[in-house]
């Protein structure tokens, strides 16, 4: 292995169990994924005060604000998000099941900048099948195991946000199997530069994640478009969420 490629294996290694300690207190935060108990957008014009939106709810409902553009129109739309620090899911969250770590999904990419803001159509989970134009600021490539890949990762608030699928999505347990609708994983760029400029990115698997969706019912994740579907089983990474008492978001 290269020494460039070692260091990166190396680094994924030792950072991986304050990663794992991250997440988990993440998701079960007062505002983190499990909170989320409602997302309500607001008609055209309507306006919502904070105690309006919490009005009959307990003392552990916080309210947020949000706005998207309109799938059909691209004007901008209003809405509230609720959380709820002692929501069910946050009561009966076990944990998140995880592959071991494997050095061998810590992947050397490059990263090639595109002039102008190259956006790709990404469907998204609540969208019944609808898409919208996400901002990708340039190509991933790399090759492995004899296939060239090229993905799309979208700018998620100055990150890049890579959406993915692979054969393991919706796999029983048993099977290895990973959430349904796909992963997601932050891009590295060594050295915290940013992506304005060509150059090496780190692809490490083993820190990819459930999104969102998987958490609350009320997120509108993005599914992988076509190039970001791996045709091999991505065995690294977050599995699913493990709620117990059969407790389930849905």
């Amino acid at each position: 292995m290269p020494q460039t490629a070692q260091s990166a294996v190396d680094t994924a290694s030792t950072d991986r169990d304050a990663w794992r300690a991250g997440r988990l207190a993440s998701v079960a935060s007062p505002q983190g994924n499990l909170a989320l108990i409602e997302t309500r957008w607001l008609p055209s014009g309507v306006q919502l005060s904070d105690g309006e939106a919490l009005a009959g709810r307990p003392a552990t409902v916080t309210v947020t604000r949000l706005e998207r553009s309109n799938i059909d129109t691209g004007e901008p739309e209003f809405g509230i998000r609720l959380w709820d620090a002692a929501s069910p899911a946050v009561q009966h969250f076990d944990t998140v099941s995880l592959f071991p770590f494997d050095p061998d999904w810590v992947i050397e990419a490059e990263f090639t900048p595109l002039a102008g803001d190259r956006t790709v159509p990404f469907e998204h989970i609540r969208d019944n099948g609808g898409s919208r134009d996400l901002v990708v600021p340039g190509d991933i490539t790399f090759e492995r195991d004899g296939v060239d890949y090229r993905l799309s990762a979208f700018d998620d608030g100055g990150v890049l946000l890579l959406v993915f699928g692979d054969p393991t999505n919706g796999a029983p347990d048993e099977e290895g199997g990973t959430y349904a609708s796909g992963r997601f994983l932050f891009v590295e760029r060594p050295g915290g530069d940013g992506f304005d400029a060509a150059g090496r990115v780190i692809l490490d698997f083993n820190k990819a994640f459930v999104p969102p969706c998987g958490f609350s019912d009320q997120y509108n994740c993005p599914l992988p478009p076509k190039q970001n579907r791996f045709g091999v089983p991505v065995e690294a990474g977050e599995r699913s969420v493990v709620f117990s008492a059969g407790y389930d978001i849905h």
